[in-house]
């Protein structure tokens, strides 16, 4: 009679064999695919742009409207301010004090129209000649009187696009020529990024690269104002090409002037908004042209 102990090592070592044999005998009912592999999309291609702007250096001409609205202002002025006290900061009889009248008179002519008369105008033609001699004398020899350059400079009427005193009253913008794959582009400078610069680094250093460094720029800010992606990714082809993204940085010029690198740069021009957009590709402009200023 088997103790208690060999009949459970008995069971144990028959419990083994039938687990082995269903192991072994088990048919493969399915096989496993293969893990599929997803295609690494390759690095971005990273340009820091610069959108150097030349500031307006004229004031701009009023439109007709605010012309209306300014003259509707002086004329309340000068109905509604206290009389001016020119015994006070004139002597009386003086040849300033008679400089200072004329002045008024035509100050308030132009405000209330030529019909507009004051005591002054009733004194006799003699006196009001001599007057008028004798202050044009007066700013002969002070040196007034000098002759107001034009408002509309040479550059605007030879159309030099290279020129930074054309469009005074405007914003205007550096663009450049290039080429690329055989075909002639307008592009704002820019350049690549090295390992472990600043982007708005990069944009400084590329404008000097491909502008020169015969010029004082500015760089507004740290920060990107725009960004441009040139070439989406598309992960449907079989060689995906890598997305060209650019960053643009707002800058302005204060003083010089540009001298293109000849090896990259074809031309350069100076230009408004509205000129930019009859140059440059149509993606290109919708994704700047609420960075420009109309004006």
């Amino acid at each position: 009679m088997l103790s208690r102990s060999a009949c459970r090592r008995q069971h144990h070592a028959i419990l083994r064999r039938s687990l082995a044999t269903e192991v072994v005998s088990e048919p493969s009912s399915s096989s496993h695919p293969a893990p599929i592999r997803t295609k690494r999309p390759p690095r971005a291609v990273i340009t820091a742009a610069v959108i150097l702007n030349r500031s307006p250096i004229l004031t701009r001409t009023p439109s007709l409207f605010e012309r209306a609205y300014y003259s509707y202002q002086a004329r309340i002025r000068r109905a509604l301010h206290s009389p001016f006290p020119i015994d006070f900061y004139f002597k009386q009889g003086s040849l300033l004090e008679t400089k200072f009248t004329l002045e008024e008179k035509k100050r308030e002519r132009r405000a209330f129209g030529a019909k507009f008369k004051t005591e002054e105008d009733y004194i006799s033609q003699e006196k009001a000649a001599a007057d008028k001699a004798a202050v044009d004398q007066l700013a002969l020899q002070e040196g007034e009187g000098g002759k107001l350059m034009p408002r509309v400079h040479e550059a605007d009427l030879n159309r030099d696009y290279k020129s930074l005193d054309r469009k005074g009253r405007r914003n205007i913008y550096l663009l450049l020529q290039t080429k690329v794959d055989d075909k002639e582009i307008w592009r704002f400078p820019q350049g690549g990024v090295e390992k472990g610069e600043l982007l708005h680094q990069a944009a400084q250093r590329d404008l000097y690269a491909e502008c020169g460094d015969k010029m004082d720029t500015w760089i507004v800010s740290r920060n990107p104002v725009g960004v441009y992606k040139e070439s989406p990714l598309d992960m449907s082809l079989p060689e995906p090409k890598a997305e060209k993204i650019t960053f643009f940085f707002k800058g302005h010029i204060l003083a010089g002037q540009i001298h293109p690198n000849p090896t990259a740069i074809l031309d350069f021009a100076w230009l408004t908004k509205q000129e930019i957009e009859t140059r440059v590709d149509k993606d290109y402009w919708d994704c700047v042209k609420d960075i420009l200023s109309d004006y």
